[in-house]
């Protein structure tokens, strides 16, 4: 506890890194909201997005979880503007009600997934909200499926035309060793990439770090944390 609210009592919203999260058990278990109290919750990708966003930057944000990126983005670095994709269909209405809380009018939220054409795919919802995904394989872990979504997969190459992003935050649960070479990068100077080398071991591992340094962009070590690596164009 943070010690604003009576003990016993359900808290209205979650605080952390100065920023409102909407409290809702079906989001935030007990282990997210202490993360989110001792301002720990994704640690060292929130280190690297506040030490490396600029104000300036344009931010696709690929795995937009429970909105806190890109809040932290829009309110603690004031970026221009914030594209934030999420596959599940469940977390959009919270995302949302954690940008209306933060007062956040610089991050346009996309339901959708990014893949090489367009077309649509089946999610599965659990009681977990967090833990949903493409995967329906997984028996009764993260309290099971309890509902299936059919999900937009959006044409990655048209959405970066669209969008022009100068920055990239990617956390998108292993899937990322597959989509980052389908995508054009020429035109990043950053990117911030949580990988899941458990998902796709030492190859997938390569794979990303080949792709980046194909589209100029070099590994960061000052501003990278383990599986937080950070990508510059310029040093």
């Amino acid at each position: 506890m943070d010690g604003s609210e009576p003990t016993g009592t359900r808290p209205k919203f979650i605080r952390s890194r100065g920023l409102k999260f909407p409290f809702d058990p079906r989001v935030i278990d007990r282990k997210r909201r202490r993360l989110l109290h001792g301002d720990a919750y994704e640690l060292k990708e929130s280190e690297a997005v506040l030490s490396q966003i600029r104000p300036a930057d344009t931010v696709i944000e690929l795995g937009a979880g429970m909105g806190y990126m890109s809040t932290l983005m829009a309110k603690r670095i004031k970026v221009r503007q914030v594209h934030a994709f999420e596959a599940n269909p469940a977390m959009i209405p919270y995302i949302r009600s954690v940008h209306a809380a933060n007062g956040v009018e610089t991050v346009t939220v996309h339901n959708a997934l990014l893949g090489e054409t367009e077309g649509e795919v089946t999610f599965y919802v659990r009681g977990d909200f967090v833990a949903s995904s493409l995967a329906d394989d997984l028996g009764d872990k993260h309290g099971g499926v309890i509902a299936r979504e059919r999900v937009p997969v959006r044409a990655v190459s048209k959405v970066i035309d669209e969008i022009r992003p100068t920055a990239l935050v990617c956390d998108i649960e292993g899937a990322e060793q597959a989509l980052l070479p389908l995508m054009d990068l020429s035109g990043l100077r950053l990117a911030i990439v949580e990988l899941h080398p458990q998902v796709f071991g030492q190859s997938g591992t390569q794979t990303v770090f080949r792709t980046m340094s194909e589209a100029g962009l070099t590994y960061f070590p000052r501003a990278s944390q383990g599986k937080v690596v950070t990508f510059r164009r310029d040093w």
